[in-house]
């Protein structure tokens, strides 16, 4: 009989309900970020305001679920390290090892 390999976490509170939380605030991050990065920059080409947050966010949000989406289809389950380097597509400062 062989034994299932079972992913240990990697700190308190890795489990599936806290991975899809930290999703979840993570996506909520990256959509601020990206949003409120581009408030200047639509002023100055003619777009409203609001309209370039939302075109922005919703352009950061879209990068991280590709690449979580990727990472899911390569073997039907995402580990944390997939889920930080997802975030850090879209995190200009994140450190890169």
């Amino acid at each position: 009989m062989t034994k299932a390999n079972i992913e240990q976490p990697t700190h308190v509170g890795s489990g599936a309900i806290a991975n899809i939380n930290n999703i979840v605030m993570r996506i909520i991050a990256v959509f601020a970020a990206s949003g409120l990065s581009v408030i200047g920059a639509g002023a100055i080409v003619g777009i409203e305001t609001y309209k370039a947050v939302i075109l922005a966010g919703t352009l950061g949000v879209a990068t991280v679920v590709e690449k979580l989406a990727r990472g899911f289809l390569d073997d039907g389950k995402l580990t944390i390290s997939e889920i930080n380097s997802a975030f850090s597509a879209v995190d200009k400062k994140a450190n890169k090892l």
